[in-house]
């Protein structure tokens, strides 16, 4: 499996700008002065991403309140992510990736094994961007279930 190149903490957080499920241009550089859990899922309305986005959904206002906002990033085009967020409730921003170019400079898209096989494909990945643009932390390979849980604890919020 060849790797794709991998952010670590220190090193400066790729800005963009996408296009979220209203249809409205959402920047990173637009959210500097505020720490940014970015996250990259695979697709909208399946399980696991489901279950991450809802719970990314539940602990919003703890996040924010702790000075976090935070962006959901996936390939989907808006008018699917709009269906997901009316679908499941969810109030945290989705933007559409559709070029993978974003995912990419994060290092969240590439080889990955999936049942066994290698597969080119998003890699369910989180970071976390400083007030300054910086990336804090950048975690690869994480699981839906759990993870928002686990990434408070990482985070001294719980």
């Amino acid at each position: 499996m060849t790797e794709t190149a991998r952010l670590s903490p220190g090193d400066a957080a790729p800005d963009f700008t996408l296009t979220d499920d209203a249809g409205s241009e959402v920047s990173l550089s637009g959210l500097r002065g505020r720490k940014v859990i970015v996250y990259f899922y695979p697709a909208a309305m399946t399980p696991g991403c489901t279950k991450q986005a809802c719970d990314f959904t539940d602990s919003l206002d703890s996040l924010q309140a702790a000075g976090y906002e935070v962006l959901g990033i996936s390939p989907d085009k808006p008018e699917k992510l709009a269906k997901f967020r009316e679908k499941d409730g969810l109030t945290i921003p989705l933007l559409s990736d559709a070029d993978k170019a974003v995912m990419t400079a994060y290092g969240a898209f590439g080889e990955k094994k999936l049942y066994g096989k290698v597969v080119q494909g998003v890699i369910r990945s989180t970071f976390v961007v400083d007030e300054e643009g910086a990336i804090e932390k950048a975690q690869y390979n994480v699981k839906a279930t759990g993870h928002v849980a686990k990434l408070r604890r990482d985070l001294g919020l719980d």
